[in-house]
């Protein structure tokens, strides 16, 4: 229920080996500004962890991790979506198979409103079957067919998030708003009440959830707003 709905995770304790040739020097110093790097990001202070990670990128442009880190940063922090997904795309290009860049990218063409892109990312991370966060791409993919006014593909999405995560909270909000948008009431209701049991911040304390979503209403604008006002509205069911 954050910013979209969109939501991302950055694996990124352990460097990657190199698809590049870096001397073991270069490599051993890369890896020590992005270890800083992480230590910083994980604090939430944003620009030192943003110069490490360049510094490391310096080091080593051949990294997919360090790339995916930046690539965060451009995304979720600076709302520099070119940016990110020039960095995601980096990332790719050093490891095709890289899911967590995949997930990402969609993430970042989603931010552009370029969905049909948006859609193939998120597809070829869950193809992966060795990939951890699936269940995360899943409610991306359903939030942009909800967006793109698809909502059985969007449930179908929602439910096979579920399926990988049963208490993942995230689509169950998914499930709500594509539900609510189809005139089902009552499993919007449902849908809803589940997403606000699973969610750590409410805990299942529907007050405590209605609160929040409207102090947020106040500062958030377009989709985000939107989602916010249905939220409310199908909390009142």
């Amino acid at each position: 229920m954050r910013k979209n709905n969109l939501f991302l995770i950055l694996v990124i304790f352990l460097l990657s080996s190199c698809a590049g040739t870096v001397s073991e020097e270069a490599a051993q110093k890369a890896n020590y500004h992005y270890q800083i790097g992480v230590s910083y990001l994980n604090d939430n202070n944003i620009q030192p962890a943003f110069v490490e990670f360049q510094k490391a990128l310096q080091f080593n442009k051949y990294n997919k991790d360090i790339h995916n880190a930046l690539g965060v940063i451009y995304l979720v922090k600076l709302e520099n979506y070119p940016k990110a997904i020039e960095h995601f795309q980096e990332a790719l290009d050093i490891d095709k198979s890289f899911s967590e860049a995949s997930n990402n990218l969609g993430n970042a063409y989603a931010k552009l409103g370029k969905y049909s892109e948006a859609i193939d990312a998120y597809k070829k991370a869950i193809l992966n079957p060795q990939y951890k966060n699936a269940a995360m791409a899943l409610n991306n993919l359903g939030m942009v067919y909800y967006r793109l006014g698809r909502y059985d593909d969007a449930l179908d999405s929602f439910k096979e998030s579920i399926k990988r995560f049963s208490t993942f909270h995230l689509p169950y909000y998914g499930l709500a708003l594509a539900y609510n948008a189809k005139a089902q009431y009552g499993e919007a209701s449902i849908a809803i009440t589940k997403a606000i049991e699973f969610d750590p911040l409410y805990q299942g304390n529907k007050q405590k959830a209605t609160d929040d979503l409207l102090e947020r209403k106040i500062r958030a604008q377009g989709l985000e707003e939107k989602d916010i006002s249905d939220y409310l509205e199908i909390l009142k069911y």
